[in-house]
């Protein structure tokens, strides 16, 4: 009994003789290129902890050259994230310690929400994001792609959106039954989030489409567009990365009747873009991939296809009320064999098609990476022509990385 009493000192004791005894240790971080840098870095959990002399799990706080303790975050794939600023062709310094961290800001967040359908919505500090689940698709509605909703703080504020929306269906409902169609209709307004209230909204159109950056296989050269998620496991949760792991129900492509798709999605503080990587079990020959944007009737002209990317200046649900734009875009930094419009007949539901960068002959399980995101015209990005800046110079940053090793 005496030993089970005094455990706990002892613990205590020798967590902090690990923490005296234990090496602090620096992480440089060059830029090369003559460009100001502000983004996540990666370096080796692990190494971090033997550099360091600690065990696996021990607390650690990173501070810069200042000797301000700055956000970092542990990734379940064994990544050390810190969030570095370098100047034009410059180093930083960031040195670790053991100790326990001030407590940080959370700058990017998701969940899957029940209450509405399964989604699954996602943030970071500039955009917000959201795909659906199976409760839509046992529904009926048709939404394939990944949502947009915009903003213009860096708060997480998607949870709030929901609650607030949610929360007030049934007093609507019961104020328009007992005939109060106008008191309905203001608090209707003044509650959903298809409206801006100050800080965003959700006014960008998906239905069956690609929306923002959803990938699918290709047919005969149609897209064979996937449908909701049917599990998902959400594998990094903040502060500075998002990540999920979706599986798809099977579909038929070129005669293969059980063909699983497979997503692995991030998102970082500060970044406009998503990462993406899909791969598919299944098919028993090679097929096409592509992955893009929808494109919209009321603007086919405003868009862009690139080597390596393809862009387009959304107008929103209802461009002359709205009057600002909604910019998306997909970047293939791995390259695709082609990038064009695939425009439809005949618009279908307001969708004029899409623009897609195309892989050709993919073949099954192979790992396809690519970027999908957003800015919106009343917040960081003012206009298509700084879109495209923006899109460059993020390809530029992934062709030339941040350097980033243990000292």
């Amino acid at each position: 009994m005496q030993i089970r009493k005094f455990m706990p000192a002892i613990v205590l004791v020798a967590t902090w003789a690990m923490s005296a005894s234990a090496k602090d240790i620096s992480v440089v971080v060059t830029n090369n290129e003559p460009t100001q840098r502000q983004e996540l870095v990666e370096v080796d959990v692990n190494n971090v902890y033997s550099q360091m002399g600690i065990a696996k799990g021990t607390a650690i706080v990173v501070k810069n050259a200042l000797g301000q303790e700055v956000d970092y975050q542990i990734t379940y794939d064994g990544k050390l994230l810190i969030d570095a600023a370098v100047r034009p062709c410059g180093q930083a310094v960031y040195t670790i310690s053991a100790g326990r961290p001030q407590k940080m800001k959370t700058y990017v967040k998701g969940k899957m929400y029940p209450e509405r359908v399964d989604d699954i919505a996602w943030e970071n500090d500039r955009t917000a994001y959201r795909l659906y689940g199976p409760a839509l698709q046992r529904s009926g509605e048709k939404a394939y792609g990944i949502d947009v909703w915009v903003k213009n703080t860096p708060d997480l504020e998607v949870e709030h959106r929901y609650e607030v929306e949610l929360s007030n269906h049934k007093k609507i409902e019961d104020l328009k039954k007992a005939g109060k169609t106008v008191e309905a209709k203001q608090v209707e307004i003044a509650t959903t989030y298809h409206f801006d209230h100050g800080y965003g909204l959700d006014c960008y159109k998906v239905g069956p489409t690609l929306g923002c950056g959803a990938p699918a296989l290709m047919e005969n050269g149609y897209l064979v567009m996937p449908y909701s998620y049917k599990d998902y496991k959400i594998l990094d949760n903040g502060p500075l990365r998002f990540t999920v792991e979706l599986t798809y129900n099977p579909s038929t492509v070129q005669g293969d009747k059980n063909v699983v798709e497979h997503r692995l999605l991030s998102l970082d503080k500060g970044s406009n873009f998503n990462k993406m990587t899909v791969w598919y079990e299944g098919l028993s020959r090679p097929c096409d991939l592509a992955a893009g944007v929808v494109i919209h009737e009321e603007d086919t002209q405003t868009l862009k296809c690139g080597r390596d990317f393809v862009a387009y200046a959304d107008p929103t649900d209802n461009p002359a009320a709205q009057n600002f734009q909604i910019f998306v875009a997909a970047l293939f930094p791995n390259g695709v064999s082609d990038t064009k419009p695939l425009l439809f007949d005949h618009p279908r539901n307001g969708a004029a098609g899409h623009a897609v960068g195309i892989v050709r002959d993919y073949q099954a399980n192979q790992r396809y990476t690519y970027y999908f995101g957003s800015a919106w015209s009343k917040n960081d990005v003012r206009n298509f022509d700084e879109w495209i800046l923006r899109i460059n110079g993020f390809l530029d940053a992934l062709h030339s990385p941040l350097e980033a090793y243990i000292k």
